[in-house]
């Protein structure tokens, strides 16, 4: 899942309506159960035609960074499910062929790496960059990526003009009066009216049952009777949801850094506990850093490390660093040491030289560069599609003593992110849109064992939602990656899991039991 904005892996096209007609048939039953017969009928008649017209797959847009083989296209969808023949929006998709031979295949695989709001294009690279924890699926399977509905070059939605959205510095996420809480509930407010201003035709429709019912669709456009899907973070969700919706679709699903799938978590509850989950990874990264003080001088032990940051946010309120880094833009690059364990070396070395006198080194790595205007706009629109999607799954609670409550008491133990996620998700407090209720996730007809893959110290996913899940699709498997916590197991090096990860996918073979699996590599300086 996303969190403090800047906020946690070519066969021949069989088209035809018996083929759809086949593909989509079971969808209806599973989908009128869980959510709605309109839905599932839409749906249906969606998939139908997608698998008619296929894809007319042409190299990629050169300023979409996707350099051949890897080709592209576009896959058009309902707007609103419950009218499939009403306006349609385009899905942007691409792919690279699998690299064994026409025997080998076993179809496409597609990815959603999270966000919401993020994109699953850069897919395929990991093919073209020929990445060696994914050689041997990549023999097997075609590599697919999408932009959800909303992202990228899927109908982008925005919330605010880009460049206003990066500016810095902002406002110090921990207040330190009423006053300082009111101003940001007016800019939470103010950036709520703007999503409806810019992009209101869409927020109804921002919701995970209508990206997993794209999802379907793209799968029978790609002529595949059943969908092969490895998803991470928030994707977890998004294959959750699909599984749900459709499970006799579902021929192998990976999920990877589990969101708690629990009607009661989604979305407000999942907030909280997440602020808890980066709390206890802030603490780990605080003791490897103490543990190499000797490389970094930064503190021999974690509270000394603490006090140094507790130094650092007082410098930058008072006086940003270079003019432009707040105690906002610090926990937006300080944030990555808890998300990713790649990121540890990277952010103490960057800490350690502003302690020996380097600021600018520092502010490279947290001020925002209002000259790339690409990156602004795609930072702006993975935050709008974030919000989008997460205040229209549920609904939220609008009561703002109960989010000052609840954050004010969290924040005493739990500082690092309480109040800094807290401003992040107030719009959804104030949204105009329509709220859904989210889907009940369990087992339907014709699933098939589903691979779940989980660190149990994960900042962004906590364990539980992994547990949960696992409890909720029967028959799953369950990789425990024991005292690990970077975000995105199935992209690291850990033989224990990338073995179980390529037998399933090539093979269907799953453990007779949950495994648990010793941690990946500490980073070493």
């Amino acid at each position: 899942m996303r969190r403090t904005a800047v906020l946690g892996s070519a066969g021949t096209l069989v088209a035809g309506t018996l083929i759809a007609g086949a593909m989509a048939a079971p969808a209806a039953n599973a989908e009128s159960r869980s959510h709605g017969w309109s839905e599932a009928h839409g749906v249906q008649v969606a998939a139908e035609r997608a698998a008619e017209k296929g894809i007319d797959w042409t190299d990629c847009p050169e300023d979409w960074g996707l350099a051949k083989p890897i080709q592209c296209g576009f896959v058009s969808v309902p707007l609103d499910y419950a009218r499939p023949n009403g306006k349609q929006i385009k899905i942007a998709v691409d792919r690279i062929g699998n690299t064994g031979t026409k025997e080998e295949r076993q179809g496409a695989l597609i990815y959603n790496p999270g966000g919401p709001g993020a994109s699953g294009l850069r897919f395929p690279a990991r093919v073209t960059n020929k990445n060696p924890l994914w050689a041997k699926t990549a023999k097997a399977y075609d590599f697919v990526g999408f932009d959800p509905r909303g992202v990228g070059h899927s109908t982008p939605i925005s919330c605010i003009d880009p460049q206003e959205f990066v500016k810095a510095p902002k406002l110090d996420p921990v207040p330190g009066s009423e006053a300082d809480k009111l101003a940001q509930r007016k800019l939470a407010a103010e950036y709520a009216d703007g999503c409806a201003e810019r992009s209101g035709w869409m927020l109804p429709h921002m919701t995970t049952p209508n990206s997993a019912r794209d999802l379907d669709v793209i799968r029978a456009a790609l002529g595949e009777k059943k969908l092969n899907f490895l998803g991470v973070s928030y994707g977890t969700y998004l294959g959750a949801v699909y599984a749900t919706l459709f499970p006799g679709h579902v021929r192998r699903m990976i999920v990877d850094s589990v969101v708690n799938p629990s009607r009661e978590k989604i979305w407000y509850q999942a907030n909280l506990d997440q602020d808890v989950a980066f709390q206890m990874r802030w603490d780990d990264w605080k003791a490897w850093v103490a543990k190499n003080d000797a490389t970094f001088h930064i503190g021999d032990t974690p509270e000394r490390v603490e006090q140094q940051w507790d130094k650092l946010r007082a410098t930058a309120k008072t006086n940003p660093l270079g003019g432009v880094v707040g105690p906002a833009e610090l926990i937006g690059f300080f944030q990555s040491a808890p998300y990713y364990d790649s990121a540890w070396v990277p952010v103490a070395q960057t800490w350690s030289k502003y302690l020996a006198g380097d600021t600018q080194a520092l502010v490279d790595a947290a001020a925002p560069d209002l000259s790339d205007t690409a990156g602004n706009i795609s930072a702006e629109n993975g935050n709008a599609v974030y919000t989008a999607v997460e205040c229209a799954d549920a609904k939220w609670p609008t009561s703002w003593k109960k989010w000052d409550r609840d954050n004010t008491r969290l924040h005493k133990d739990h500082p690092f992110m309480t109040w800094a996620n807290a401003w992040m998700n107030l719009p959804c407090a104030t949204w105009s849109s329509k709220q859904h209720t989210p889907v009940e996730v369990r087992t339907g007809k014709g699933l098939p064992p589903v691979l779940i893959v989980q660190s149990t110290r994960d900042a962004a996913t906590p364990f539980e939602g992994a547990v949960e899940l696992h409890q909720r699709l029967k028959g799953s498997r369950l990789i425990t990656e024991k005292d690990a916590g970077s975000h995105g197991v199935t992209g690291l090096v850990n033989p224990c899991i990338n073995e179980r990860v390529d037998s399933y996918l090539l093979s269907g073979t799953l453990d007779s039991r949950d495994v648990t699996c010793a941690p990946h590599a500490t980073p070493k300086p």
